[in-house]
């Protein structure tokens, strides 16, 4: 049998609406962000654990409002008045905790946007009363905006997670390749990504590509060990 070839095609990272797969872990963040347009103050905070679907549910929301989408450790460098010219989604904004210019550079970019009647999502791994930010002006209109919780991904999340990330890589597992990992595999977004890209490399070269018992492999050389699963 003819062994398996890959080629050097990069992954294609899919981040449009049609790819944003909702379920009861995700419905109630993404109908709230959905509501831009009502959100108090005009802002909002979207929170959830890495890999959670934040940055997905960023770019949709981007999309839908011809917002920028900037990191937060960039701000300082940036182009504040500019950047207050349009919406604009923050990213990782816990990161910034402690940098004074950051902070304050956030701080001027939030109060611009509000001036000029422009929106603003912030996404990060916790909500704004765990950012330890030193600024008080800037930790208090953090504090005081509304959040969207991603939840922990349930089987049909994680089902359809692990698929796009196979489909991002060109990958066309065997059928009981996602129910097995859905089970054994630790439920969250972050050790999807880590098996996926695991059994991408582990693949090259097998007349089978991905099976099972590849998959089994796979968990134990992560250490994602069925005993320590959820179900």
């Amino acid at each position: 049998m003819a062994l398996q070839m890959k080629f050097d095609i990069p992954a294609r990272t899919a981040l449009g609406r049609g790819d944003f797969y909702v379920t009861h872990s995700n419905a109630v963040a993404l109908g709230l962000v959905d509501t831009w347009p009502n959100w108090p103050n005009s802002k909002m905070v979207l929170v959830g654990p890495h890999g959670s679907g934040k940055t997905h549910l960023a770019h949709v929301w981007c999309t839908d409002t011809g917002a920028q989408i900037i990191a937060a450790q960039d701000i300082a460098s940036a182009d504040v008045p500019s950047l207050a010219e349009s919406p604009i989604c923050v990213e990782d904004v816990e990161q910034i905790a402690g940098d004074t210019a950051a902070e304050e550079a956030l701080f001027h970019l939030h109060n611009l946007l509000l001036a000029n009647g422009h929106s603003m999502l912030l996404t990060a791994p916790r909500p704004p009363s765990a950012w330890a930010i030193r600024l008080p002006d800037l930790a208090s209109r953090m504090e005081g905006t509304t959040v969207a919780k991603m939840a922990t991904p349930d089987d049909i999340l994680l089902s359809a997670v692990l698929a796009k990330l196979f489909a991002d890589r060109q990958i066309v597992p065997m059928p009981d390749v996602i129910p097995y990992l859905v089970r054994w595999m630790p439920r969250t977004f972050e050790a999807a990504g880590q098996v996926v890209a695991h059994l991408d490399t582990e693949a090259l070269g097998t007349p089978k590509g991905v099976t099972r018992m590849l998959a089994r492999t796979a968990l134990a050389d992560l250490e994602f060990h069925e005993e320590t699963a959820s179900n």
